[in-house]
């Protein structure tokens, strides 16, 4: 029986329980021909508040030796500053292991109701996840001065643009073969053209995939008003964390938003989140949705080879928003919801 090794990262606020319930409908998954080790590892804004670091200074040579990494929810910022956090676990964990595509769908769950009149929309959103706008070049003199300055610096390399545009059309081929290529360039005249160019450049490569350039405005505009005429969404950093927000918000809420971060060539692992983040407000009140987490979970699966596995585990979780459970925030329970899901896959 092949046996996967999971890192567990459940980090600050709702993450512990929704991680929790990822990990019990896993290993219900698992039961069937597959097994799942895992490991939890404290690393969190407690640990930095503990210790000064978001994670210790051997934590990425410690997670590369497993074979994916699922991950809760990351930052307080009453405690520590979202940039302190974001750049000492997440973004360090991406780039350190090349995940360069991320990977959000977007899609109505059965008996979830999304705020728009369309229902018949199927979106694969991919980010560009190591470079770009978060790429954290740059800088701030004369701090506290009326002179101070702060540039923030876009890197956008030709090796990095291409890589994550290949991938998205090669997922459009595994689709309805249509791509959708999100820049600014009119108004960003170097970054965004040159984004532009090698759509354009790569796209003959890729004759049975039609390819649309839309400007950031224009894609944000059209998944409102006509989400069902869009396949693969593929945009930079900036952009495509924008655009999945939005995506997350006609799916239903962020409580049903998955999303893998990908290194396609497998030479490191891949992680998988739920989008929403820790929610200090509510995570005293054991009402977090953990279907964003098991929806990852299930992703998570796909990638490491486990196809019925994931396709049980979404039937599950489908199951479970025809009956109503989930389907509205806060109605139920954290562990209400993971105990449908869990009786779904019997």
């Amino acid at each position: 029986m092949k046996t996967y090794s999971i890192a567990l990262i459940p980090g600050d606020g709702i993450g512990a329980g929704v991680t929790e319930a990822a990990w019990a409908v896993l290993e219900k998954a698992a039961a069937r021909g597959f097994r799942l080790e895992g490991k939890t590892f404290p690393w969190s804004c407690a640990f930095y508040k503990e210790t000064g670091a978001m994670m210790p200074a051997d934590g990425i040579e410690t997670l590369r030796g497993f074979d994916a990494i699922l991950l809760g929810a990351v930052g307080w910022p009453a405690e520590v500053p979202d940039a302190v956090s974001l750049h000492g676990l997440l973004l360090p964990i991406r780039k350190a292991f090349v995940q360069y595509a991320n990977v959000r769908p977007h899609r109505l769950l059965l008996g979830v109701q999304g705020p728009l009149r369309a229902e018949n929309f199927d979106i694969l959103c991919i980010r560009e996840n190591t470079e770009g706008e978060y790429s954290g070049a740059g800088g701030r003199v004369h701090q506290g001065t009326l002179d101070e300055v702060a540039v923030e610096t876009s890197i956008f390399t030709r090796a990095g643009v291409e890589r994550v545009l290949r991938f998205s059309f090669e997922q459009a081929r595994t689709r309805r073969g249509k791509l959708a290529s999100v820049t600014k360039s009119n108004a960003q005249k170097y970054s965004m053209v040159f984004w532009d160019e090698i759509t354009r450049l790569l796209s003959a490569e890729y004759p049975d995939v039609e390819v649309t350039s839309y400007h950031i405005d224009a894609m944000a505009a059209r998944m409102v008003m006509a989400p069902e005429s869009l396949d693969v969404v593929v945009a930079s950093n900036l952009f495509g964390d924008i655009l999945t927000d939005l995506g997350a918000a006609i799916q239903g809420g962020l409580g049903f938003a998955a999303s893998a971060n990908i290194n396609p060539d497998g030479t490191a692992p891949s992680m998988f989140e739920p989008v929403h983040g820790s929610a200090p407000d509510i995570a005293h009140l054991g009402i977090a949705n953990p279907i964003a987490a098991i929806w990852s979970g299930a992703m998570m699966l796909d990638h490491l080879g486990e196809h019925d596995g994931a396709r049980r585990i979404m039937a599950a979780i489908e199951r479970t928003t025809a009956q109503g459970v989930g389907v509205v925030p806060g109605r139920h329970k954290t562990d209400a919801i993971t105990a449908a899901v869990l009786a779904a896959l019997d």
